[in-house]
């Protein structure tokens, strides 16, 4: 194990703790296909710059008898697979990281999954890295998975590559059989974008061109992988780039001291430098940099400091500070290339938040240009994503965001997606450029408001969702709900499913996508009544309760009941007027709704109707008392 030298004391210990913390940081990972021996090399490159412990030497020697794979020999593959499961199977199922250092740099490698269904776990090891090193065997040569992890490392904006052409021991260190696969390599990566391809012969299992040269490959005249790893040149120095930095805290600690708190994400910044807030477009110049160790004189990308301002400007967390002569772009739509990394599939209309650098905001994939094949790089057409699928989408966000493309700034550029009820982050993605629809569509001020006629009309315009299994009753509720309203003298309209798919929807089917499409364009339609001033009846199964959600969320506090009509599937059967369930039953009608397609009852709807206890009259007449006002009680 590495360690400070004993003989080391007072000035020369400074200079020795000011030399590592002077070191480069190289941070790459390994990827390829099963097998191909990425967590034996990174075991390697710990072993020989000695950063194995006695005791986490010992302790793999002993799993090596019991998970080894190499006979008697000590197994260096185990440093990394930690999980009981991998050592178990052999195989790597999730992202380890290690640092290890040598004496002219410091290194934080990512050991990702060689097995297709973790494509999504490599991707997120690629989200840090500079370089990656994909490994091949020097038997197999170029596999699919190789094929496929270029793609996505070229995809992910890595543009330094390590091609390790491993176990070229069992090929007899053949020159021809490196030549072969490098130049297959180098062919089919030629429009990768790769700024450098290092082709190297290795045996990770025995050390060859690992750390030492081997004299076994006399023919090979090249760096060995370390002396590649420390002497690569992967700057493109975030320091040089435009000033940007999320405001991830408007600190105030009293009421003398405004700062703006974040981590530079690039650029440089110093005191009385000029600074924009990129949504707003105001500007002030920086007063002061404020640390806990004192105030700085600068500061550079990777440093987390407060900035405080010399003017009274309007700025709030997930703000973007610029640089006013290089201002990123701002914008509510843009396009991007998308990973899914969840087990659900994407559906787009379907509301997520995204979240990029401090900024969060909702939005949903507005459209999926094509889906690429890693395998063939094919673009294929696609209605929604499966899990570890890359696609090129057109992203719609609930109001602008700024950002830089990610091929120009990966800080700024990056983004996650997040499942708005699981709170699980569903897709990485690196936005490619906003779309130019976004300039030239703005929002015309009206000089009549939705206030305005509604009062009019003399009510308050509202949203009331009836939601319910087919057969439930649901429409007929709402027909008598709408009967003793425009009783009352009051505006109504009657949305229902049946009738919205012979005109609006009819080009609609029912898979997933569809129905959340259905759900968006008929809440869209409802929130142009409601500001026409309507009490707008919704009769619709909408199956989802994200798509529910979503229109909940297009009108303000209080404007959207939902009505649950509550019957029993076995009561829906019963009734089956129309016949859907038992063709349902019999397989002629896919994907239908409490047969073979889902239906996510609300958990907390304004009014819950229990079906089986009250008629549908009196379900109609408690929920116009409860719905306007005529009663507290929500609850049938």
């Amino acid at each position: 194990m590495n360690a400070v030298p004993k003989a080391l004391e007072g000035a020369a210990f400074a200079d020795y703790l000011a030399a590592q913390e002077a070191k480069s940081l190289l941070r790459f990972l390994t990827c390829g296909s099963v097998d191909d021996g990425k967590s034996t090399l990174i075991g390697r490159l710990l072993f020989d710059s000695k950063l194995v412990f006695e005791d986490q030497l010992a302790a793999v020697t002993r799993d090596s008898r019991k998970f080894g794979t190499v006979g008697e020999e000590v197994d260096l593959a185990l440093l990394l697979d930690g999980l009981e499961a991998e050592r178990e199977q052999g195989i790597t199922i999730d992202v380890a990281y290690r640092f290890f250092t040598t004496d002219r740099r410091k290194f934080i490698v990512a050991d990702t999954p060689g097995h297709e269904q973790y494509t999504r776990n490599m991707a997120t090891g690629a989200s840090t890295s500079d370089l990656a090193v994909i490994l091949v065997d020097a038997r197999a040569g170029l596999v699919t998975q190789t094929r496929r992890h270029a793609f996505l490392v070229s995809a992910l904006g890595i543009r330094h590559v390590v091609l390790a052409v491993n176990k070229i021991d069992l090929v007899d260190f053949s020159e021809e059989r490196f030549g072969e696969i490098a130049s297959a390599f180098a062919e089919f990566t030629k429009d990768f974008g790769f700024t450098t391809i290092a082709a190297i012969p290795l045996s990770a299992r025995f050390g060859d061109n690992v750390s030492g040269r081997s004299a076994r490959l006399p023919w090979y005249a090249g760096p060995t992988l370390l002396e590649h790893l420390e002497t690569v040149d992967v700057t493109t120095s975030t320091a040089e780039m435009p000033f940007r930095m999320g405001v991830q805290w408007v600190n105030r600690p009293n009421l003398d001291f405004r700062g703006f708190s974040g981590t530079i994400a690039s650029g440089r910044v110093r005191p009385g430098d000029e600074v924009v807030v990129a949504k707003s477009g105001k500007t002030a110049r920086v007063a002061r940099i404020v640390t806990y160790d004192g105030d700085l004189d600068e500061a550079e990308a990777g440093e987390a400091v407060t900035l405080t301002l010399d003017a009274e400007i309007d700025v709030s967390r997930g703000d973007v500070l610029a640089d006013p002569k290089a201002r990123p772009t701002v914008a509510d739509q843009f396009a991007a290339r998308l990973v899914w990394m969840a087990e659900d599939a994407l559906l787009p209309g379907r509301s997520y938040l995204f979240k990029c650098g401090s900024k969060t905001v909702g939005g949903a994939v507005s459209t999926i240009r094509h889906k690429i094949d890693v395998n063939s790089f094919a673009k294929l057409a696609a209605d929604t994503l499966a899990l570890n699928e890359v696609a090129r989408v057109e992203i719609a966000l609930s109001e602008p965001i700024a950002f830089d493309p990610y091929a120009e700034n990966r800080e700024t550029g990056a983004f996650v997606v997040i499942d708005r009820l699981t709170n699980a982050t569903v897709a990485a993605g690196m936005i490619e450029h906003g779309l130019r629809r976004a300039d030239n569509v703005h929002w015309q001020a009206l000089e009549v408001t939705p206030a305005a006629r509604a009062a009019q009309k003399g009510q308050k315009a509202k949203i009331v969702w009836f939601t319910g299994l087919s057969g439930s009753g649901k429409s007929t509720i709402a027909n008598l709900v709408e009967k003793k309203l425009v009783g009352q003298g009051r505006h109504t309209f009657l949305l229902d499913g049946d009738n919205v798919r012979h005109g609006l929807n009819r080009d609609l089917g029912f898979t997933d996508a569809d129905r959340v499409e259905n759900i968006r364009r008929v809440g869209e339609v409802a929130k142009l009544m409601t500001d026409a001033g309507l009490i707008v009846l919704v009769s619709f199964i909408s199956p989802f309760r994200a798509e529910r959600d979503m229109v909940r969320a297009m009108v303000a506090a209080g404007d959207f009941v939902e009505v649950h009509v509550d019957t029993p599937l076995a009561v829906c059967e019963a009734r089956d007027v129309k016949g859907l369930y038992a063709k349902a039953r019999a397989g002629k009608i896919p994907e239908f709704t409490g047969i073979s397609s889902p239906y996510e009852a609300p958990e907390k709807p304004e009014v819950h109707i229990d079906t089986t206890e009250v008629e549908a009259e009196a379900a109609a007449d408690r929920i116009v008392a409860a719905v306007f006002g005529e009663s507290d009680d929500w609850s049938i």
